[in-house]
């Protein structure tokens, strides 16, 4: 669900009203919609046809056309999601933004959603249906979450006051799944109390009704949308209006037991008295200019604990004053820096030049604290210019771990040809072209990602006539882009095609013999997206196959150069920025701890999101857990066959059983960091020599499938692990616990670069990436304790986990769905 930063960011300010008539005299908190200076988005979710909807096309095209109307009058341009074609339900997930603000709404605003159908072309596309939904209430309030709305077949959807296409109909007229949908928001905005043991069993029948009511058909076509959430309820207030009136209580009728909410006129005024003396404060410390002045004793205590803060903790006014008076004497402390800089007032023309004037005889800092100046929290232009000359002394192998993000950060910048733009440039790699091009999705930063795309295509044009290697780029990323064009075109006929993965792999041989033959021997060798070194020769058709999943993902087998073979998977309508982000943050703790020398045998994969539904993954040779336990009944059996030792431990390699017990590790702890939810056998893999790694990461920073599931265990643990351990008794679950431990530790050292990376990643239009998610993430490192009550923590956490009762029934209700596809 998309959501709005606080009410500070979003330029609102958060009233009050006590409700004496409320249960224990409640204080209702709200926001004025007057307030907010945010442009209106919402996410459209999926469209589901019902029975009463008839679809003329074998094969529709469709797209959601979004409309914003004020006061029955349209107001400004429509907006359309990108076209889906890959059957019903019909899912877009995608985060629409529009040129209104919400200070611009009134209590008579609507938005209306028609449907489209294309597939006969642009001259003649087809009305599947409208509907239309208000956004307020009866209250004046603004409509948040997630809401199913009904369409109306055949029908334009209907703007105006009296609309024809009403989205919410009457209670009488509702289906059970779109009561339900109304609970569901109301318990997520924590109008029905939480009830662990109860909200188990409604998960579970909300689930099944929800996937019985799509899978079987539905009497009406629906429109599923979430509009955006914020901290408190939205209030409507004209934007210029004077919210300070409120009802004389002496003209409240009490014996008709009415509810009345009177505003408290005093509201987001300044006390005077307090801003007098905290700017009187201001200004004497500001004053300060004694380069010799050293801190006190207590002082020194303070700033030391200002320093171990994380980086996304805001100072307060005595912190930022503190840091200011002693600025001259923390020059020489490199952590200091990033501190310093957040307690500036870079409205004071002078303050913040005397700030840049310091920043060069700053001790020079580390790369994460660079990555820290980039995020949006710092617009100077002298400061993030500065943090790119540290990141131009960085070698390049430690620049491909950051940049996905260093790509993000264009966003916070002011120019298109910024100094970090310039830098970027200087990395010419498929990377960063397939980044960039991702981008160019977001409407909001679509511009800017254009600008940067357009001057790597010239730099790569420069470097052409300079030398060959800049002909053998260019040619390289035409190339890759061909290749993906195809593969996407395969798997959209594939995608018309209503069987299962058997049969579908039958029609890609077809498609590889005939109109894609080409494919099966490249004129020119092609390097690989995923591990450009590789060079493809073309794809092997015998030893591709379609995967048995929801989307049937294709797995290809191309031939290299050197007579090998390169195993790749492409998805098509999967979210694949998540796995990348996930991935890129695992293969940097993988080196983070091989730093430290503790190699956990981690399986960071590649993955290269090719757009916003679809991308590239690497195939690794393996075999998931699930299907271990079904054919040879546990992985100790598994691992006795691939790697016997009659003299090994249990019958095993030790050095397999050491991978095993340490790879176990490393993803217990990584998993548990980010918070990665949906944890099952199936998406746990095991290769021959021991490596166990994960797979699909569609829910992370404590995100779960459902809506009223109850919170995971921390660590996915399942009892069939510790069994290959030898049980919680043995001598390898000890050393496991041990290796959970020190990783965990080496890890919490390097949180702060972490935590940027991740801060980086706020504009990137992931919906796990939102200040909550990078609250859950500072939370999981636990950086209130030290390193001795980190491990009794982290002890006590795989104890929670091994002993946990609910992930066995999540497990067995995920065998049965599985069995059932």
């Amino acid at each position: 669900m998309p959501s709005a930063p606080d009410e500070a960011q979003a330029g609102g300010t958060t009233g009050t009203a006590d409700c004496p008539s409320c249960s224990g005299g409640k204080e209702f908190r709200f926001i004025l919609s007057q307030d907010i200076s945010l442009p209106l988005s919402f996410r459209v979710n999926r469209f589901v046809p019902g029975r009463t909807l008839l679809i003329e096309r074998s094969a529709p095209v469709l797209f959601v056309e979004c409309t914003l109307y004020i006061d029955g009058v349209q107001f400004g341009l429509s907006t359309n999601t990108r076209l889906k074609s890959l059957g019903s339900p019909y899912c877009w997930n995608e985060l629409v933004t529009l040129s209104a603000k919400y200070r611009d709404l009134t209590p008579f605003s609507h938005l209306a959603f028609t449907v489209w159908d294309v597939s006969s072309g642009e001259d003649n596309i087809y009305i599947v249906g409208g509907t239309t939904i208000s956004l307020f209430n009866s209250k004046n309030q603004l409509k948040t979450g997630r809401l199913r709305l009904r369409v109306w077949p055949n029908k334009m959807a209907d703007g105006s006051l009296s609309t024809s296409t009403p989205g919410k109909v009457p209670k009488t007229k509702r289906e059970e799944i779109e009561r339900l949908e109304r609970v569901a928001n109301k318990y997520i905005r924590g109008q029905i109390p939480h009830i662990g043991w109860l909200d188990n069993l409604i998960a579970n029948a909300a689930d099944k009704l929800e996937k019985e009511s799509e899978r079987t058909e539905n009497l009406y076509s629906s429109l599923i949308v979430e509009l955006c959430s914020f901290e408190h309820r939205v209030v409507f207030q004209e934007y210029g209006a004077n919210l300070h009136t409120s009802v004389p209580l002496s003209l409240v009728d009490i014996s008709k037991n009415k509810l009345v909410i009177a505003c408290d006129p005093e509201i987001g005024q300044i006390n005077p008295s307090e801003h007098k003396h905290s700017v009187l404060a201001w200004s004497w410390a500001r004053g300060v200019n004694d380069r010799e002045m050293k801190p006190s004793s207590v002082d020194r205590k303070l700033i030391q604990t200002i320093l171990k803060y994380p980086p996304t903790r805001t100072l307060n006014v005595d912190e930022k004053q503190l840091l200011w008076k002693f600025r001259f004497y923390l020059t020489s402390e490199k952590k200091a820096l990033v501190k310093f800089l957040l307690s500036v007032e870079w409205s004071d023309i002078q303050e913040a030049k005397q700030a840049v004037a310091l920043i060069p005889r700053w001790e020079s800092i580390d790369v994460a604290d660079a990555l820290g100046l980039l995020s949006p929290v710092f617009q100077n232009e002298e400061v993030r210019a500065y943090a790119v000359g540290v990141l131009e002394r960085a070698n390049d192998e430690e620049l491909q771990c950051y940049l996905l993000q260093l790509v993000q950060g264009l966003r916070f910048e002011r120019s298109d040809r910024s100094h970090l733009a310039h830098f970027l440039l200087c990395q010419i790699t498929n990377l960063l072209a397939f980044f960039a091009v991702v981008e160019l999705h977001d409407p909001s930063h679509a511009r800017r990602y254009l600008c940067t795309y357009e001057m790597l295509e010239d730099a790569i044009m420069r470097s052409v006539h300079r030398e060959e290697d800049g002909f053998l780029v260019w040619q390289s990323l035409i190339e890759q882009a061909e290749l993906t064009a195809q593969l996407r075109s395969i798997m959209n006929e594939l995608s018309n095609v209503k069987h299962d993965a058997q049969t579908k792999g039958k029609i890609l041989e077809q498609l590889f013999s005939g109109i894609f033959s080409e494919l099966k021997n490249f004129s020119e060798p092609i390097p690989s997206p995923l591990a450009p070194t590789v060079l493809l020769d073309g794809i092997v058709p015998e030893e591709s196959l379609v995967f048995k999943s929801a989307n049937y993902p294709l797995c290809l087998a191309f031939s290299t150069v050197n007579g090998g073979t390169s195993k790749m998977i492409f998805k098509k309508g999967d979210n694949l920025r998540k796995d990348q982000l996930v991935i890129q943050i695992i293969s940097l703790m993988d080196r983070l701890l091989k730093s430290d020398n503790l190699d956990l045998h981690l399986t960071p994969y590649q993955v290269l999101a090719t757009g916003l539904e679809e991308g590239l993954v690497e195939f690794i040779p393996s075999i998931s857990v699930a299907k271990i336990i079904q054919k040879t009944g546990s992985i100790k059996s598994y691992l006795q066959k691939c790697n016997p030792d009659e003299d090994g431990p249990f019958g095993i390699t030790a050095q397999c059983l050491e991978t095993f017990i340490k790879s176990c590790a490393g993803y217990s702890v990584i998993t548990y960091i980010l918070g990665i939810g949906d944890r099952h056998l199936d998406n746990l893999l095991l290769q021959d020599d021991g490596r166990l790694f994960h797979v699909d990461f569609s829910y992370m920073l404590g995100e779960q499938p459902h809506r009223f599931a109850p919170p995971s265990p921390p660590m996915k643990l399942c009892k069939e692990m510790v069994e290959a351990m030898g049980g919680t008794e043995s001598e390898y679950y000890a050393r496991f616990k041990s290796y959970c431990c020190e990783a965990y530790n080496i890890l919490r050292k390097s949180s702060n670069l972490i935590l940027n990376l991740f801060y980086l990643m706020t504009g990137s239009n992931i919906e796990s990436i939102t200040d909550k998610g990078t609250s859950k993430l500072q939370q999981n490192f636990r950086l209130d304790l030290g390193d001795e009550d980190a491990i009794h923590f982290l002890q006590g956490l795989i104890n929670e986990s091994i002993s946990a009762f609910f992930p066995q029934v999540v497990e067995t209700i995920h065998q049965w769905a599985q069995s059932r596809r």
